[in-house]
């Protein structure tokens, strides 16, 4: 597990955290997948849970895998940019230090998390004075992202009916967001995200 002394100053903080959020079955992993094989440059954010690993997840790679006790802990000691709690059962966490160390070394950060979650960051990113630029990945329409949850098959259908009344409340908030992509061909969306990155980071 990565050490976590917060003494990073944000003063010495030169670009902006993106964070990136939208509906489930909006295609964020793709659109982040062709992004990084593109630009494998930038880093996206290993957040922490407390949930247990699946079989194909790895420490460090997918998550970093901790317990309650640990998680409380270093929840109280603030190493934490933002936490939630999700559907009852495990605890998810943004580890800060790696976020503020990755910045002030001028790589592109990514940080990719739900809406909940990005509304923390901004309540916290204005506490430590960290500037944020926030990115909403929208489906083309409503019904193309029923038809892509429906279609990938990894859920019940309580748990899709779930999933899209979830995904309209998402959808709706997208104009609290400062840039909206429509992920209707997923290497266009990475390219209009890649273009917010780089004005950010002065890159070609």
């Amino acid at each position: 597990m990565v050490s976590l002394d917060n003494t990073q100053s944000t003063q010495s903080i030169k670009r902006r955290l993106i964070v990136l959020t939208g509906p489930t079955a909006a295609g964020k992993g793709t659109v982040e997948g062709v992004l990084r094989e593109k630009h494998p440059n930038i880093w996206l954010s290993v957040s922490a849970t407390t949930r247990k690993p699946r079989y194909d997840e790895f420490n460090g790679i997918h998550y970093w895998f901790i317990d309650e006790e640990e998680f409380a802990r270093r929840q109280k000691n603030g190493e934490f940019l933002e936490t939630a709690l999700v559907h009852g059962m495990a605890h998810y966490g943004t580890l800060l230090k790696p976020v503020l160390d990755h910045l002030a070394q001028n790589v592109p950060t990514l940080l990719e998390i739900d809406l909940q979650g990005a509304r923390r960051v901004k309540q916290e990113a204005s506490r430590l004075g960290l500037e944020v630029v926030y990115v909403f990945i929208a489906p083309p329409s409503f019904e193309e992202l029923k038809r892509r949850l429906i279609g990938r098959g990894t859920e019940t259908p309580e748990q899709q009916a779930k999933r899209l009344q979830t995904a309209k409340v998402e959808i709706a908030a997208s104009s609290e967001f400062d840039f909206v992509i429509v992920n209707d061909d997923a290497n266009r969306a990475a390219d209009e995200l890649w273009n917010i990155i780089a004005k950010e980071y002065d890159l070609d």
